[in-house]
Order: structure tokens, then sequence, then C-alpha cells
């Protein structure tokens, strides 16, 4: 398996790395300067190539449209391990965790509070195929891609809420997620996106409102202090270690 990564990631790539040896297989690993598609050579002849040295290629990338390139030329199996549109593979393994400490995905309310982005979009395309009450809390201007929203809902599997209040969206959840609020290759927004999303900071206190049996995920790795704060309260409820 070739495992592209232009976006570095020690969960990933250790955890398709360790898997995919455990169960028999040999893992390639292809950093940004092995491999700069788009730039050095074609996306489409990067995956031209790799196919016919490989079973399965893995791409973690920045544009989205480098996974479907990868796809569309590959004769190999392509694997999303991250773009900035989605990232399945950890909403599978964050739907994997639920299941190991609630039982079930069904009938769970899911709240994430933060930016309307990749992640989001993951648990949409989740929640177009499982029933479950999915709530996305951000700030104006931050909200997840429409077309996406309004695929799940005509889906009418689940119940789907965009709002603009952490507080209110919180309440009754079974399961708090978040993010950081500038992922990578945002960093130049950081000043800009810490002050939009004032009240959007997951703490003692908004956990509190979501009650005493809800759990907190986090797909790392996290600014504590930003995003999250390093408390015992929040770290008893979180699931990611």
């Amino acid at each position: 398996m070739s495992m592209i990564f232009a976006k570095p990631s020690m969960r990933t790539r250790v955890s398709f790395e360790t898997g995919f040896f455990l169960l028999g297989g040999h893992a390639l690993y292809l950093g940004p300067d092995d491999i700069q598609m788009g730039k050095r050579e074609e996306t489409r002849d990067v995956a031209r190539v790799l196919c016919r040295y490989n079973d399965i290629i893995t791409a973690r990338v920045f544009a989205h449209q480098d996974i479907l390139d990868l796809a569309n030329y590959s004769s190999a199996p392509v694997v999303n391990g991250l773009t900035d549109h989605n990232h399945p593979c950890q909403v599978m393994a964050d739907a994997l965790t639920i299941i190991e400490h609630i039982g079930q995905v069904e009938g769970t309310k899911v709240v994430y509070v933060g930016d309307g982005n990749n992640m989001v979009h993951s648990w949409l395309e989740l929640a177009s195929v499982i029933p479950f009450h999915f709530v996305c809390a951000c700030p104006k201007g931050f909200e997840p891609d429409k077309a996406r929203v309004l695929k799940v809902e005509q889906a009418g599997l689940s119940k789907i809420e965009i709002v603009n209040d952490a507080k209110e969206a919180i309440i009754g959840a079974d399961v708090v997620c978040s993010d950081v609020w500038a992922s990578m290759g945002q960093k130049d927004e950081a000043e800009y996106r810490l002050k939009a999303f004032q009240g959007f900071h997951v703490d003692e206190a908004l956990m509190k409102l979501a009650g005493p049996k809800a759990y907190f995920m986090h797909c790392l790795p996290a600014e504590r202090g930003n995003r999250m704060h390093d408390q015992n309260a929040i770290i008893l409820h979180l699931l990611g270690f």
C-alpha cells in the first residue's frame, strides 16, 4: 500500500501503517518531499504509476480534487486519508468508538462544536446512512457546505441541525466533538478565527450542559487552552486516549 502524505500526521500514519502490517501487508510512506502532486508530477501520472506497483493507495492531501483524480486514474482502490473537504476514516473510527462505549450510533445525539469543516462534512455523510441526531454548532459564516447539508436532509434518515449557539446545541448530547479552529493550511487565519470562535470553547461549563454521561471526542491534535481546556473535568469525558 502506498501512503501519500501531502499533510503530515502522527495518528493517521501510525494507524494505517500498523494496521496494514498486522493484516499481513506492507505500507510504503511517501511524504511531501517524495511526491509533489501537481507540481513535480501530475496527479494522474502519480496514480497510474503507483497503481502498477501497489494494491492500494492511501492519500492524505489538501485539495479534495486530488483524491478524485487519484481514484479516477488509478486501477487500484484509493483510500481517502483526509482532504480539506472531508475526513471519512476519522469519522468511521469515531463511530466505532461510540459503539464501543454506548452500544450503537443509531438514536444518539452527536454535537459538533466548532468550524463546519471536513469533519462536519463526514459526520453529515455518516448521517445519510445511519439514523442519528447530528448538530453542528458554529459561528455565523463558518457553516458546513450547503449542498452537503441539503443532500443528507433529502436522504431523510437523520435529524440535522446547523445552529450558531453552542450552549443551546449541546443540551442532551450523548457525544460532543470538536477540532482545532485553524487547521493545517489555515494558520494565517489563526488570530481572526480565535476571535470569531469565542463562545465555542469546549470547557467544563459547556460539558455540564450536555450532562454527566456525555462523552467528548477530539480528532487531535488538540490545541489545549484554545479549542478545549486542559482540565480534569474535560479529560474525564475524553475518548481520544
